[in-house]
């Protein structure tokens, strides 16, 4: 029998990647969409990630019934004091939609917002381009759940002067992985997926899946 598991993220490239390092092949869950549950997008009000995720898994729960793993994620680069952190999505403002403009194309242009204000205050300070991204996930059987499952992951890399490949979303362009010899958005899925601090933090989360609910993943 597959469980039943809400992804309590809106952002489409987040879903992707969460669907393809839980259970790829569809076998042992059945992973539900926020979108297809008509739930709408939460608030992320915390100053950490733990934090956020935390309140996005019980907002998932407490509309649904079902078990829910919520991801909160960003780029913490060094010299900028980890910023932008949990205001990643945001930090060029957040843009509202022009007409006509869906979801996602009005999430690549807030992405291209964003960079740019990265780059622009780096390139204002004498300073090292070190940064790393950050994962967060937070799964819980019932919003009123005891006992959180939490695992995080980090992937190390330094912030480009310039974007580079097409692929991925949000930082990806601009964030160089020294031991790929590309940025994040030059390496396809399989790869981002084999390395990512998404793909670790996954990891972790499906051993205690495993180990603390018996869930059962292959």
């Amino acid at each position: 029998m597959k469980q039943r598991l809400v992804l309590a993220s809106h952002n489409a490239g987040k879903l992707r990647e969460l669907q393809a390092l839980f259970d790829p092949g569809a076998l042992h869950l059945e992973l539900l969409s926020p979108q297809g549950l008509g739930l709408a997008e939460p608030d992320e009000p915390f100053g950490t990630f733990i934090e956020n995720a935390l309140h996005k898994a019980r907002q998932a729960c407490a509309a649904t019934g079902l078990p829910a793993l919520a991801d909160d994620s960003g780029l913490a680069v060094q010299a900028l004091g980890g910023a932008p952190g949990v205001h990643s999505s945001t930090y060029a403002g957040a843009l509202t939609a022009q007409a006509g403009e869906d979801r996602e194309a009005l999430r690549r242009r807030q992405d291209a917002a964003n960079i740019a204000r990265l780059l622009n205050e780096l390139a204002s300070l004498n300073a090292g381009r070190q940064a790393r991204f950050v994962c967060t996930l937070v799964a819980l059987r019932s919003a009123d759940d005891p006992e959180p499952l939490v695992a995080q992951g980090r992937w190390e890399g330094e912030i480009l002067s310039e974007a580079r490949g097409q692929g991925g979303f949000g930082y990806d362009p601009v964030m160089w992985i020294t031991e790929a010899g590309a940025t994040v958005a030059e390496l396809g899925h399989e790869a981002k997926n084999s390395l990512s601090h998404r793909a670790r933090a996954a990891a972790l989360m499906r051993q205690q899946m495993s180990q603390a609910w018996g869930w059962a993943l292959g």
